[in-house]
């Protein structure tokens, strides 16, 4: 009998202890709970609370409609200012330099959660959005540069909504990539809707000082801001702090249960059982923390995953700040001469058509590799990106083939932009999850910032230049991939 009661303990089993109030193991089952829901009890398939989540994935839709709601009128409203194309792409880019800067410093403040950074990106996004729009007022050119730097910090947030959606203490191992797809999904409506919303504003105008075309979006998204910051303070529950867990020496234990459980225990079965734990005990605690050490494979893995982060995002970056540039250019390749209306909606045209394969992925990142999704989706990129470089080459350039070769860039970066961060969490400790989240979000910043620079200034630096740059950095990240291809096989889900 005393054997049976002592062994439980010294293997760390569940055991029954009539001490532990009825009310007590509710409660400690409700708060874990209202954090994690697992599914069928396997870590690898725990979820957040879904108001959490949702909160983080709206988030990351309203951050990314704020980057590009002012992309289709952005040229002219610098021009009325007095700026040029290139300036224009600055303000686009511009954003993601600031956060980019601004997120280590956030980082010491964030205590390892998320409810700070949620709302220092609601305030910053709000105080950006309105300093933006009064440029017109003002006639200032760098007010509308400073507005959007002042909304990169709520860029910061980026990093934030990825780093919860592979946070091992909410998120399951299967569940990372599927979570990442639907923060691809944010992505999609971003750049479709929010340029498209630019220009519908644009075009209706509100001809006054305050409230025109050029400022409306970021009137809208200030008050669109503003109300989501209230909804963040009801339904947002933050990550539990974790507290070191003390173990007590179980030796004391061992001697209470075996002399309490049965009046018939010997002295050499109490003894027996003290001996048996204090050894348990001391072979535990006696295994010496060593630290994780990246083997080279890894450090491949990693280099790729942020060559990829990089160019999905100044791939995306730089044709989302040139197409508004070059089809409303005096360039003899453009046949369009669009207004900014007609430029935002090419750009979410291409955007909408790629929400019906975002969402599939969504569901069949639980059934494939990532490397497979990434190899996918840098295919179907390059094919645009080779469509675009022919046509223009052929200067047969019209709606339809730049819509194709749009329509494929934007759904191959995409879908490879969803494993960057999950496939490298994937092979590192949940620990790293941190680390793993800023050096994605730093190579991101990187590619949207020059991505953005370099889409401006396409039509200068010609459009053939600007196309083939892009296919030399996928080419280099191709090279990578296929080096280290079996290395890249991860768990799917």
């Amino acid at each position: 009998m005393n054997q049976a009661e002592v062994l439980p303990t010294a293997f760390d089993l569940p055991v029954r202890r009539p001490w532990v109030s009825l009310r007590a193991s509710r409660n400690n089952e409700t708060a874990t709970s209202t954090s994690i829901r697992t599914s069928q009890s396997d870590p690898e398939f725990k979820l957040p609370k879904r108001s959490s989540l949702a909160i983080i994935l709206l988030t990351n839709v309203l951050m990314q409609i704020s980057f590009f709601i002012i992309v289709s009128s952005s040229n002219l409203y610098a021009e009325h200012l007095g700026g040029t194309a290139t300036f224009s792409g600055i303000v686009i880019g511009i954003p993601t330099a600031i956060s980019g800067l601004t997120l280590l410093p956030l980082m010491k403040y964030d205590q390892g959660r998320y409810r700070r950074p949620l709302n220092f990106a609601c305030a910053s996004s709000i105080l950006g959005h309105v300093l933006y729009a009064l440029a017109y007022k003002a006639n200032w050119l760098y007010l509308i540069l400073l507005g959007r730097m002042v909304s990169g910090l709520s860029f910061t947030f980026f990093m934030y909504s990825k780093r919860y959606c592979s946070d091992s203490r909410i998120v399951g191992l299967r569940r990372r990539t599927t979570l990442a797809g639907w923060l691809v999904v944010g992505q999609a409506v971003g750049f479709s809707f929010g340029p498209f919303i630019g220009g519908v504003l644009y075009k209706v105008g509100f001809s006054n000082s305050v409230f025109n075309g050029f400022t409306s979006p970021a009137w809208l998204m200030a008050a669109v801001w503003a109300a989501f910051w209230a909804l963040t303070q009801v339904y947002f529950e933050d990550v539990q702090e974790e507290t070191p867990t003390t173990v007590e020496p179980p030796a004391m234990e061992m001697e209470v249960i075996a002399n309490a459980g049965s009046s018939s225990a010997t002295p050499a079965d109490s003894k027996k059982s003290l001996v048996t734990a204090q050894v348990t005990n001391v072979e535990h605690g006696s295994i010496p923390h060593e630290p994780f050490k990246m083997t080279a494979p890894q450090w491949g893995v990693t280099v790729t995953m942020c060559w990829f982060a990089m160019t999905c995002f100044f791939i995306l970056g730089a044709w989302e700040a040139n197409i508004p540039v070059f089809t409303g250019s005096d360039s003899q390749l453009n046949p369009f001469h669009f207004s900014p209306f007609a430029a935002g909606n090419l750009i979410a045209l291409g955007g909408v058509c790629t929400f019906p394969f975002l969402l599939a992925n969504v569901f069949l990142a639980r059934r494939f590799q990532d490397r497979y999704t990434l190899a996918v989706g840098t295919f179907l990129g390059s094919t645009g990106l080779f469509v675009m470089l022919a046509i223009l080459n052929t200067r047969s350039v019209n709606y339809a083939s730049l819509f194709m070769s749009w329509f494929l860039v934007a759904l191959g970066f995409n879908l490879s932009s969803t494993v960057t961060l999950s496939l490298l969490s994937k092979q590192l400790p949940g620990k790293w999850n941190t680390r793993t989240s800023m050096v994605i979000q730093y190579s991101n910043y990187t590619g949207r910032v020059t991505g953005a620079i370099w889409g401006g200034s396409g039509v200068s630096v010609g459009m053939l230049n600007y196309v083939g740059m892009q296919i030399a950095i996928v080419g280099i990240g191709a090279i990578l991939f296929s080096t280290l291809w079996r290395n890249l096989k991860a768990k799917t889900g």
